[in-house]
């Protein structure tokens, strides 16, 4: 049974892995320091807390267990955030990964999938967003994603480390039975902030800029299922272990959807009225962010299932309030 060391487990796209891993076979260690994930999205699988910073921390994951590949998802990744702190993204992410990539050279471990973002493209001159397309993110954010790819490429020619390297588009959607889900704080996504203002926590939707050249002048994004991402690390892994080349995929549908039918689908999943308000542009966005995402398809053999709108913010919305009640009982019972 292979064993896969999972950094960043305990948060959003990593927990839904974890259970996919553990679906499939796979006996899997997560690793994460649990400041932005949490521990109870693990369950009862092998949690080692520690911080990709500290190299005795990563150390002590390595040396409990023989690892046969990493999967890598510990990172700071709220774009805004990245702005205003650049020496976190640029220390967490870049350092971290760098301690990481160490610890697998003095262990001798082969394979790591990176989970990385299509914001290392930065605004594209045109979609939909093929690999060949050049890395120029605007962002701290997209930066140290950009930079930990060209990492593994050193690491490839240093010791022989061989890598996938995955460029999601917009992770949403939760686990079907309701089991785990997104859950950040402060909350930057769309889907999951708009859920919020239908549970009643928020006045109102905030549309940043319509006057985009689209269709409906609103930004237009490609939205990915995360069990459709969980799914592809485990098509990643299987593709490494059968002793193919280093790689880089996108992932997402190649087709998009604006924001404003967003609204409207988490109004009609919802029941609810959903007021919005209309904001000045936010620097930065491009106006449609599309996948193309052959590639995967062709060499992961990988396609996304359950990525319909409906799907997504469906089981986003009963993860949500599944949420809201768990919160709210153990509140009863304190």
């Amino acid at each position: 049974m292979r064993r896969i060391l999972v950094t960043g487990g305990a948060g959003y796209v990593g927990s839904h892995t974890l259970q996919v891993l553990k679906a499939k076979g796979y006996s899997q260690v997560c690793f994460d320091n649990l400041s932005t994930g949490y521990r109870e999205f693990v369950g009862g699988l092998p949690f080692v807390q520690g911080d990709l910073e500290h190299e005795t921390d990563l150390e002590a994951a390595f040396s409990r267990q023989a690892i046969d590949a990493v999967i890598h998802f510990a990172s700071h990744a709220l774009v805004e955030e990245s702005y205003r702190d650049p020496h976190k993204y640029y220390r967490g992410n870049i350092l971290g990964t760098l301690n990481l990539l160490e610890a697998m050279r003095r262990h001798a471990v082969p394979f790591i999938i990176f989970s990385s973002t299509c914001a290392v493209y930065g605004i594209p001159d045109r979609v939909p967003v093929d690999e060949s397309m050049p890395l120029d993110p605007v962002n701290p954010y997209g930066v140290t994603k950009m930079v930990i790819e060209r990492m593994l490429r050193d690491y490839q020619n240093a010791c022989g480390l061989r890598f996938v390297s995955l460029r999601y588009f917009n992770a949403a959607g939760a686990a079907h039975d309701g089991s785990i889900g997104e859950w950040h704080v402060p909350e930057s996504h769309l889907i999951p902030r708009l859920l919020e203002i239908a549970l009643g926590n928020g006045p109102c939707a905030e549309i940043y800029g319509n006057d985009y050249p689209t269709p409906d002048g609103t930004c237009i994004r490609d939205y990915v299922h995360v069990l459709d991402l969980a799914l592809a690390h485990i098509a990643a892994l299987e593709y490494l272990f059968s002793g193919q080349a280093s790689e880089v995929f996108n992932l997402g549908t190649g087709h998009g959807f604006s924001v404003l039918q967003v609204v409207d689908q988490v109004r009609k999943i919802t029941g609810e009225h959903l007021p919005a308000t209309l904001k000045a542009r936010r620097p930065g966005d491009p106006p449609k962010l599309v996948a193309n995402a052959e590639k995967a398809k062709a060499k992961l053999g990988w396609n996304p299932q359950h990525s319909s709108l409906e799907e997504i913010v469906r089981t986003a919305w009963n993860w949500r309030r599944g949420a809201l009640c768990r919160v709210l009982a153990a509140c009863r019972h304190t």
